[in-house]
């Protein structure tokens, strides 16, 4: 028992080492499709463009559970069910240490009365082919992933 405790001891101490070396970060977003096939996106108070809902993956929380957590802060909007991973991209926008995690969900309900606020200047359903014009490039191009069949690049 002595022995498993000392190894779990070394394992934390390595793997703290090693985020303070590597810094990497990860996100989750959630792409909602409605029964239209319309999808759901926001456009934050402090980024230009619309994306789907999502944030940072906090220490201790799954990227599945960060994304479903994000979409209930930034949408009137609660997962039914488990979402689907569609994917996982390096984000290379801003570092080269930041990866998103895409969720689909067709799965889900309302759950409160959402307005804007300090965080979400806007928020709306969209055709997947009439999405704003200033629709973030990351955005269009899960878009066509996600509709047209694009392949799927390997960054955000």
């Amino acid at each position: 028992m002595e022995g498993n405790s000392w190894l779990k001891m070394r394992i934390a101490a390595y793997l703290f080492l090693m985020g303070l070396k590597r810094r990497t970060t990860l996100g989750a977003r959630v792409a909602l499709i409605d029964e239209e096939d319309r999808v759901y996106l926001i456009r934050h108070t402090y980024a230009p463009g619309w994306h789907f809902p999502g944030g940072g993956v906090e220490p201790g929380e799954s990227s599945e559970f960060a994304a479903g957590r994000e979409l209930g802060e930034e949408s009137a909007y609660r997962l039914i069910g488990r979402p689907t991973l569609f994917g996982l991209y390096h984000n290379v926008n801003v570092t080269n240490r930041d990866y998103v995690s895409l969720y689909v969900s067709r799965s889900f309900e309302q759950a409160r009365h959402f307005a804007p606020n300090l965080e979400i200047a806007e928020f709306g359903w969209f055709a997947w082919r009439d999405i704003p014009s200033d629709a973030a490039a990351s955005t269009r191009r899960r878009i066509a992933e996600l509709f047209e069949g694009a392949e799927k690049a390997e960054h955000w």
